[in-house]
């Protein structure tokens, strides 16, 4: 059995997550990195940035609203992504299409059982094709504008009555939920900057011309599959149920359709594809700066390969990660930003000379394309919010 080691790991890391400033295509990176977290909106942004040689904000604007080449969707875990169109049809059939029955079910159920219709299945039918007539009427639409065009979803649905976390949410959101999850809309171009998640929302069909293509459930799993593991790869079965958020039965029948063969990690037992043997050998010494909710850390379920002891510091209590330093495949630090919009960042690990000047030039070049501009995550984690003040 093949034995991949951890350093050999770290090596295939930086190299596939053109952590080392290789590509100049940001269309190519979203869809080799199967996909770019986008809950926190800033994270596609710097993301890009710190594996492209020379990102403009502008240049994905364009490929999101303009050009419309990447499409802004619900994939793994209920999470929402940036993919090019083919990993979006993929995404959709493998993980999202799986999302909308028990979504629409648990709808239908919360109006009929809180009054807001005595047949619940008839309402939301109708209530989500009006929905989506009025979003292709004006092309793009936010949700206050859609509320303004239909009463019924000003309407509020309770839960948790009695308990701390007990609330209330509009009728719109859930609505809009169920028709991003069934394939019909996407979320189009924000109201406000690029740090903006108040999107509005456009027919899928007529945003990129076209419903996304129908494909086989386990023919895109097994692809979304192998996907992972051309740049994820090796990894555990935990890492790969947990990422794609499938059972293990599925998780079982994906890796057996890519023929995917077990290898030996210093952690245990992991998969591989079978033409992904070769030794890698250590690559030259590099940094990195990554953001809140990057692809790379939030690639792998067991990351202590690249994470150490550091998970309570650099992570959030839900297993978000905040914005870290890298160097040579490992995270060694947290960054974020004072006030001023000065990168301050502080180590959790010891680093080499040349890692220090390494590390500290990325600094720079973080500070100088952000220009004043100050992010902050969605999900901070503790150092980072100590760091922030």
């Amino acid at each position: 059995m093949r034995h991949i080691e951890t350093n050999e790991r770290r090596a295939r890391l930086v190299r596939r997550h053109f952590l080392d400033l290789s590509s100049t295509d940001s269309i190519a990176v979203a869809g080799s990195m199967v996909g770019l977290h986008s809950s926190d909106p800033a994270t596609v942004y710097l993301a890009l940035r710190a594996r492209l040689t020379d990102f403009d904000k502008g240049d994905l604007d364009r490929a999101l609203y303009d050009d419309r080449s990447l499409l802004r969707l619900l994939g793994m875990r209920r999470t929402l992504f940036v993919v090019p169109h083919d990993l979006a049809a993929v995404m959709d059939a493998a993980c999202t299409k799986a999302l909308a029955p028990p979504e629409r079910r648990r709808l239908i159920r919360l109006v009929t059982e809180q009054g807001l219709a005595e047949d619940g299945e008839a309402w939301v039918g109708e209530l989500s094709r009006k929905t989506l007539e009025a979003i292709s009427m004006r092309r793009e639409a936010t949700a206050n504008e859609l509320r303004e065009d239909i009463a019924e979803l000003t309407l509020k649905i309770h839960f948790g009555e009695g308990r701390k976390w007990g609330g209330a949410v509009g009728v719109s959101t859930r609505i809009l939920f169920l028709l991003a999850t069934e394939g019909h809309i996407v979320r189009a171009r924000p109201r406000g900057t690029w740090r903006s998640s108040q999107y509005r929302w456009a027919a899928t069909a007529d945003w990129i011309g076209q419903e996304l293509p129908s494909l086989d459930t386990e023919q895109a799993q097994a692809d979304l599959l192998r996907r992972w593991l051309d740049q994820f790869g090796p990894g555990t079965m935990t890492d790969l149920k947990w990422w794609t958020g499938w059972t293990l039965r599925d998780t079982k029948a994906a890796l057996a359709a890519i023929d995917a063969v077990e290898v030996e990690l210093d952690e245990g037992a992991g998969f591989a594809l079978p033409d992904d043997l070769e030794p890698v050998a250590a690559s030259p010494p590099w940094a990195a700066f990554l953001p809140g909710l990057d692809p790379t850390p939030m690639g792998w379920k067991e990351r202590s390969w690249f994470l150490g002891p550091h998970q309570e510091t650099l992570f959030d209590r839900n297993g978000n990660v905040g914005p870290t330093v890298w160097a040579n495949g490992r995270i060694v630090g947290a960054w974020g930003q004072i006030e001023s919009g000065r990168v301050v960042y502080e180590l959790v690990e010891p680093v080499t000379k040349t890692e220090q000047r390494l590390i500290d030039s990325h600094r720079g070049r973080l500070e100088s394309w952000l220009d004043g501009t100050v992010v902050m995550p969605r999900f901070p984690a503790p150092l980072q919010k100590q760091l922030a003040g």
